[in-house]
């Protein structure tokens, strides 16, 4: 799996607490033939700033998550190192200065947070600009 396809995972398959507890109660038996004539309801959004509060919150902070790509790496327990983001920077076609750079670091954030929200995350305006 590529690394934004692990960040992805990571961030839409966890929904922050208060999330969880709305889900609707499931159908019974007398209610599924009409539920299995509806179309599927889309998915949501996933709120990606909740999610990633949550998370953080969880392992005491988080570091800089919101501005920094390798601390939102670290917190979501994936691979930070300069190799990694040489690949994320591949996979996500951005080439603003040197590997490893302020330059690279800050255009990587700001790409994943696009990416994010190009695949159905909501991710305020205040992380992508």
């Amino acid at each position: 799996m590529s690394l934004f396809g692990s960040i992805m995972s990571k961030i839409f398959h966890r929904k922050p607490a208060e999330q969880a507890a709305a889900k609707p109660a499931p159908t019974t038996t007398a209610q599924a033939p009409a539920a299995a004539a509806a179309a599927p309801a889309p998915a949501p959004p996933v709120d990606v700033e909740a999610v990633l509060t949550e998370l953080a919150a969880q392992k005491g902070g988080g570091g800089n998550w919101r501005t920094s790509i390798v601390d939102l790496l670290k917190m979501l327990d994936l691979d930070s190192s300069l190799a990694a983001r040489k690949g994320l920077a591949e996979e996500l076609g951005v080439h603003a200065g040197e590997h490893g750079s302020a330059e690279q670091n800050i255009a990587l954030q700001k790409a994943v947070w696009r990416k994010l929200a190009e695949n159905g995350g909501q991710v305020p305006a205040s992380l992508r600009d």
